[in-house]
Order: C-alpha cells, then structure tokens, then sequence
C-alpha cells in the first residue's frame, strides 16, 4: 500500500502517522492560567531535543473536529510555564482519564484522583503521584498551521527534575527496569516498557564498528542469518581471530558430524551463532563463524 498524504482527510493523516510513529512518551503536563486555574492533561507527541540546554517540546494540536484549541496551549500562552509528569504504567488508566475534555475551570487532578504538589520554581503544580517531575519554563511557541490537526509547539526549557529515590540503583543513577515507563501507540493502544520488554543494543561510543561491508561474504549473504545477527557481527571494533582457548562442545560435534560435507558445516554452524546471537553472546557466535571461514 502507498499513501499520497495529500490525498488523505486530516482524520486519515492522524489514523496513519499515529499507528506507524511509536511508541511516543507521554508528557502529562499540568498548567495554570493567569486567574490560578490548573489544567492537566497528557500529549503524545513529545519528546526531548537538546541537553545544553535542556528542551523538551510537546505539542497540543488543535482539534480536528472543530479547529479548536486546548486549554493546555491556552494557559502556557498566559503563564509560559509548566509541569511534565512522566507517565508510568501505575498510573495510565488515571492519566487517561484526565485526557477527557472537561469544561474549562474544571481541575483535572480532581477528576482524575491525583494529588496536587507545589513545585519549586514554577507556578502549576506538579502530580505527586508521578515518580519523575520537570518543571519548565516555556521559551517559544510556534504554531504549525491554523486548520484541524495542526500542532503548536511548546519549546521548554526544563529547570528542576524530580525523581524518586526508588528508581535509583546503588550507585544514585537511572534503573531502566524500575521506571516502568508507558508510551502510546495507534488508537487505544499503549505499551509497557518493564523487563519482558527491555533488551540492550551495546554500541561503540569513540571506537567504530567494522560494518556489514566488512563481513565475510559467506556471514554478509547468509540464508539463516538474520540482519540484527548481522548488525550485531559488525559491531566488533575489528574483524576477529580464532581463540585456540575457545572450548564449544556443541561445536565440536558439528565438526564432527558436517566437516565432509562444507555447505552443510556452514549451514549448522550459521544456526549454532544465529541462536548465541540471540542470548547477546556475540564473542561466541563469532568463534563458531570462524570455523568455517
């Protein structure tokens, strides 16, 4: 299927684009207006583009139905600051129902059971119940269009971070496997990142990897490798060497029973390392590789 965007109703545009970009991390941002009203209402399309400085950017799209705007863009525009919650996954179900548009004046923590917390430097109220807190302060923010469906980009700058101690392991950083954090997808769909989710690409950071082109070309046009095996050979610094002290007793037998027959040698042995690939054992998968090189 091809799509020509321009031939597609807004409403088709947003089915699309949504289904295909995620997962996309919540912003759960509380504002207030200039009268004290706080809003709180969650953005899928966020994310973070600079660390010097600090910005995230979310965007509230008009509503497509009726080219209306939200309360979130209209605070931010009369007291540019605001607080992103981060979402996890104990608290999704509350989080969507504070996505409910409720008339202006109604105070979403309310509605949806959450705690209001009195931030450090900025005016609205942080969640909590929200284990991960920024307050930010607005900088800019650019519209897209004036029609259905076009965003309005909140550019911030984040001031203060809170994070619960929980979180953390024993040496005060990040526990990836604690956050639990929730992201949406297409429709009602969101997922969970916990550990059945999580797995780990290493990468270099000064040294580069040799590269697929670099791979022999009987590992590079492999029938049974697959291109993460592939990605994942061509990670290695430099092309390596046959370990005499590598000691693999299934690599034995393969040897054993397959070396009268090469193409079939290479076929098990492409087998044996698709399978070490997958438990991330890449030194192994590269020394059963080797025999048959």
């Amino acid at each position: 299927m091809k799509l020509d965007l321009k031939e597609l109703t807004t409403v088709q545009r947003q089915y699309y684009l949504q289904h295909v970009i995620a997962p996309r991390p919540i912003c759960f941002a509380s504002t207030i207006d200039k009268a004290g009203n706080v809003n709180l209402s969650p953005f899928s399309f966020f994310n973070m583009f600079s660390s010097h400085p600090p910005i995230v950017i979310f965007s509230p799209a008009r509503r497509v139905r009726n080219n209306t705007t939200k309360h979130t863009l209209q605070n931010v525009q009369e007291v540019p600051e605001v607080v992103i919650n981060i979402v996890t996954y104990d608290m999704v179900q509350q989080t969507s129902l504070a996505s409910c548009e409720y008339p202006e004046g109604i105070n979403e923590f309310l509605k949806a059971g959450f705690t209001q917390e009195k931030a450090s430097v900025v005016k609205p109220p942080m969640v909590k119940e929200s284990k991960i807190k920024l307050e930010c302060k607005v900088i800019e923010i650019k519209p897209l269009g004036t029609e259905g469906g076009a965003g309005n980009l909140v550019i911030c700058e984040v001031l203060v971070m809170h994070i619960d101690d929980a979180l953390l392991n024993e040496e005060k950083k990040l526990d990836q496997r604690k956050i639990n954090h929730v992201a949406r997808l297409g429709g009602d769909w969101y997922c969970k990142v916990d550990e059945n989710s999580l797995f780990v690409v290493p990468k270099p950071n000064t040294e580069l990897g040799i590269g697929v082109d670099a791979l022999p070309a009987s590992i590079r046009y492999s029938k049974i490798l697959t291109g993460n095996d592939l990605g994942m050979l061509a990670n290695v610094e430099e092309m390596p060497m046959i370990d005499p002290a590598f000691d693999d007793d299934r690599l034995k037998q393969l040897i054993q029973y397959y070396s009268i027959n090469p193409a079939d040698l290479e076929k098990e042995t492409h087998s044996y390392a698709h399978e070490l690939l997958k438990q991330n054992k890449v030194s192994a998968a590269w020394q059963v590789l080797l025999t048959t090189l």
